[in-house]
């Protein structure tokens, strides 16, 4: 089911339960369209996630870890400004439309009260989170400042006037009657798509998915029985996330998509548990456009020059050709027509055979044996270096792809160490006020329990990686990693684990590499103290021997059942 007007409405109505008189204790905008607030209501501190992110936008409260840029933006500081430690008055939802407003109570600098209203628009690609001053109607800030020449019909820019999106001339399916929508099933009969393009048309709030859903209760029982009951499901939701071919959360159980139902606490945890692979790549991809950028530039370079000493190392092999042909050339510069384009001359080195020489008309019999003796000399010295050049320039490509690699399976907090290494390996290039700034700590590796309650450590980057092997883990430690392919270091804090936390293991160092998606993935597992790391390496890269194998599956409900404590 899509965040369409109905989740919207079950959505505030759980939002109103959870934080209204709350109190603002902390602002943060850790990804450019989301905004997070730590409001404090009922003795507990829970974070409301606002996205305006065009393909993820919704509103929801959430437990899902981020991490805060250093700098904050000019739309955090404007929040900040406005909302800190303003309590939260109301949140309603206009109409049943995917627009939501929170209504702030505070106080200015001269201690006078003020109303502030945040506008959350979920709209796709036209999402926004807007602070409007409700007694002057104006913006104060909002998150995706919008131009006149992008959208003639309301200017969305700081001191221009809220204005509302278009109306929509639709009944609002909270308050309707059988009248409304009995003749609909009746002019649609037996058509569920036409039925359901015509609550869409009629009702606001409608997604495609949650329309069929009220088509097929229309077609299969009484009208109003059937109206009633999925509107009343949003009224009191029953969370569920359905495995299907293409996996869906929903308010309450959908007859019309078939697969298991997961049941989930509140519309939040549903929300935490369907966007969590999405949100974090998508947020990867928002905080991480640079050094993919980087990671891709660098590569792309790498490949064409390999190409190059490619190309070079086969013309080697034409060297001696070339040397044959200069050769028979000043044997033979006598019978050499000058302004000829070629040349057919006896070739003592094969039986005095006819060879056929191409020629720079332009230069004399002399200058043309010249020529290719020249080329034959630096092919012969490109030789030379050509496959140790080929050797370094492979090894720094299997370096980005493996940075590439761990910036696929980051989460977004772990990208600050991963530019940390670019810059430190020259491939970002820092700016004059930055190089005095003190280098950031690296952050600590993700800590997860086997079924026994023994802790294992995943490093997520190469720095992370190289802190916890080589610095962090203890020699009888066990040390795992996928077998040759880029991909997290993980440590078992024991020096004789059960077969069982071994697999453990062994599934996070396969689900934390390239081979996430695979079947049967080897991983080698050794004891810390045989781990090595050559002199002048890259970050993250060790060598050992006398390793053991084993083959996992890596699955993500293993993954996450492993980020929770065992209680013993």
């Amino acid at each position: 089911m899509s965040f369409d007007g109905l989740f919207t409405h079950a959505m505030v109505r759980e939002l109103q339960g959870e934080l209204q008189s709350g109190r603002v204790m902390k602002i943060s905008q850790p990804y450019p369209y989301e905004l997070m607030l730590s409001i404090r209501a009922n003795r507990k501190t829970q974070t409301l996630l606002l996205s305006a992110n065009p393909e993820l936008a919704r509103v929801q409260i959430t437990t899902i870890p981020f991490a805060n840029p250093k700098v904050p933006t000019p739309f955090t500081m404007a929040m900040r400004k406005y909302l800190a430690a303003a309590t939260l008055t109301d949140i309603q939802q206009v109409g049943a439309d995917r627009i939501i407003y929170f209504d702030f109570a505070t106080r200015d600098e001269l201690g006078d009260s003020v109303s502030l209203r945040l506008v959350v628009e979920l709209m796709g690609r036209h999402s926004n989170v807007i602070l409007v001053d409700q007694r002057t109607h104006k913006i104060l800030e909002l998150i995706r400042h919008v131009h006149p020449d992008e959208n003639r019909f309301r200017i969305l820019l700081p001191g221009a006037e809220y204005v509302d999106p278009p109306y929509q001339d639709k009944l609002d399916p909270f308050t309707a009657q059988p009248a409304d929508y009995t003749p609909l099933v009746e002019q649609a009969g037996s058509d569920t798509g036409a039925l359901a393009k015509a609550i869409q048309s009629r009702f606001q709030g409608f997604g495609r998915d949650a329309a069929v859903e009220m088509a097929t209760r229309l077609q299969h029982g009484l009208p109003q029985a059937a109206w009633d009951g999925l509107i009343d499901a949003f009224n009191h939701p029953e969370p569920v996330l359905i495995d299907a071919q293409k996996p869906q959360f929903a308010a309450t159980p959908l007859r019309t998509v078939d697969g298991d139902a997961h049941a989930y606490p509140t519309l939040s945890a549903l929300l935490d548990a369907f966007y969590a692979q999405r949100a974090e790549r998508a947020r990867v991809q928002e905080v991480g456009s640079k050094l993919i950028r980087v990671l891709r530039t660098n590569t792309e370079r790498l490949t064409k020059k390999l190409k190059k000493l490619q190309h070079t190392l086969d013309e080697s092999d034409r060297a001696d050709e070339l040397r044959i042909r200069g050769e028979v050339l000043t044997t033979y510069l006598r019978d050499v027509p000058r302004g000829a384009n070629s040349v057919e001359l006896p070739n003592f080195y094969d039986d005095m055979r006819p060879i056929k020489i191409a020629l720079a008309p332009e230069l004399g019999p002399n200058q043309n044996a010249q020529k290719y003796f020249t080329r034959y000399q630096k092919l012969r010295k490109a030789v030379s270096h050509v496959h140790e050049q080929m050797a370094e320039a492979q090894a720094e490509l299997e370096y980005l792809q493996g940075v590439q690699a761990m910036v696929e399976i980051a989460a977004p907090q772990d990208l600050v160490d991963i530019q940390t290494e670019l810059t430190n390996a020259g491939y970002i290039r820092l700016q004059r006020k930055a190089k005095k700034q003190r280098q950031p700590k690296v952050a600590p590796p993700e800590r997860f329990w086997a079924s026994d309650g023994t802790a294992i450590l995943v490093g997520k980057n190469n720095l992370q990686n190289e802190q916890l092997t080589l610095h962090s883990a203890a020699k009888d430690d066990v040390w795992l990693h996928a077998k040759d392919i880029p991909g997290s270091h993980v440590i078992v804090k024991s020096n004789d684990p059960s077969a069982r936390t071994l697999t453990e293991a062994a599934s996070l160092a396969a689900y934390f590499s390239k081979a996430r998606q695979s079947a049967n993935v080897p991983v080698d597992y050794i004891p810390v103290k045989r781990i090595r790391k050559p002199n002048g390496s890259k970050p993250g890269f060790v060598i050992y021997t006398g390793q053991r194998t084993l083959s996992v599956t890596p699955t993500t409900e293993l993954v996450d059942k492993l980020r929770q404590q065992p209680t013993m």
